[in-house]
This record gives structure tokens, C-alpha cells and sequence, in this order.
């Protein structure tokens, strides 16, 4: 039986090019997956069998390459944080340059006043009103 593509069914027809391009695009997914993955992590421990078996079993041989046929990377020992962390202080200073002194810093001899908003005394400023503590 001799049957060309374009004796088909239009729906049959659409069938079998999407099977075609879904079975294509596998076979290049495992394809280039089975490349770039060391021997190590390949179930069986040679590449050129599963090389065969994606290309000779059509369909599944993609699919059971890409379900069965890979070993997980292993996984590094984790690091401590600490090595990771860097300070804060030396993450600003590498953006923005060191800091300059402040004026009244160390060195300058002038005491460090106070932070923030001078306090204000309500009773002297407001001599008329009853509702302030004179506290």
C-alpha cells in the first residue's frame, strides 16, 4: 500500500505534521541535552546508545531519554553564609568610593552634639496657656 500525504484527510493530515514537528523538536531537545550532559550523569554510561535509541525509536525514545535516561547533577556541599556575605560598609565604599571625614569627627575636637530636634520649652513660648505642663 502506497498512500501519499496529500491523499489524506485534512484533519488526519494536520495529525501527522504536528506529530512530525512535536517528535522533531524532542529529538533535538534530547539530542542536545545527551550533548552537553557529562558521561557521569547518563543512566547506562554511554551516550552513543542512547544517541540510537532517541534516533531509532521515534517518538519515545526522546521522551524515555528525557524522563529515565538522565542523572541528576550532584549537589555541592553548601557554603557557610559567611563567605558569601560581604560588609556593608565595604560593598558602599567599592560603589561609591570611601567616605570623607565627618566635620565633627574624630580629630576635629568639637563634641558631638545631640541628634535631631532641639527640644522646645511650651511654657516659655506660650506664657497664656493654661493646658501646658509646666513640668
Amino acid at each position: 500500500m502506497n498512500t501519499q500525504l496529500t491523499s489524506l484527510p485534512g484533519p488526519l493530515l494536520v495529525v501527522v505534521i504536528v506529530l512530525g514537528v512535536v517528535q522533531l523538536t524532542l529529538d533535538v531537545i534530547a539530542l542536545v541535552d545527551l550533548v552537553r550532559r557529562p558521561v557521569d550523569q547518563v543512566a547506562l554510561g554511554n551516550k552513543w546508545v542512547w544517541v540510537a535509541i532517541i534516533l531509532l525509536v521515534n517518538l519515545l525514545g526522546a521522551i524515555l531519554y528525557l524522563l529515565v535516561g538522565r542523572r541528576p547533577a550532584p549537589v555541592p556541599e553548601a557554603a557557610s553564609p559567611e563567605q558569601f556575605a560581604p560588609r556593608a560598609g565595604s560593598v558602599a565604599d567599592s560603589l561609591y568610593g570611601p567616605r570623607p571625614p565627618l566635620p565633627g569627627g574624630p580629630g576635629a575636637g568639637a563634641a558631638p552634639g545631640p541628634v535631631g530636634p532641639t527640644p522646645v520649652d511650651e511654657q516659655a513660648t506660650n506664657p497664656g496657656r493654661d493646658d501646658v505642663d509646666p513640668r
